[in-house]
């Protein structure tokens, strides 16, 4: 039976052969993609922008609607032409492009930030 890191949110400890390892895995690689070195386009959009392409991040907003509704300040990452979402840890930091900043993520919610 795979377990669960209190970080990441990453799944291991498999048994050899265990079944579900294959899926856990492509979820584990993911979210690793979408969070590692964590650099968001924006935290002002409330709804998907237009013309996404794969990669994208986002800081979803308050207040979100469409695919994003529900997910107020989780990061919306695009892959394989979808939206995925991925709860931020405290203690987790990322670079808000379009503000230029830096900010952290608390019990509160994303810091304001500092300029970088």
């Amino acid at each position: 039976m795979a377990n669960t890191d209190p970080n990441l949110g990453l799944t291991y400890g498999w048994a050899l052969g265990e079944s579900g390892w294959h899926t856990a895995m492509d979820a584990n690689l993911k979210r690793l993609g979408a969070v590692v070195g964590l650099s968001v386009k924006s935290r002002s959009l409330t709804a998907p922008p237009a013309s996404p392409i794969d990669g994208d991040r986002y800081i979803v907003a308050a207040g979100a609607t469409g695919a994003w509704t529900g997910r107020d300040g989780e990061i919306a990452v695009r892959i394989g032409g979808t939206w995925e979402f991925h709860a931020p840890r405290v203690g987790w930091l990322c670079y808000v492009e379009d503000e230029d900043l830096l900010s952290a993520y608390k019990v509160t919610g994303w810091s304001p930030g500092i300029s970088v």
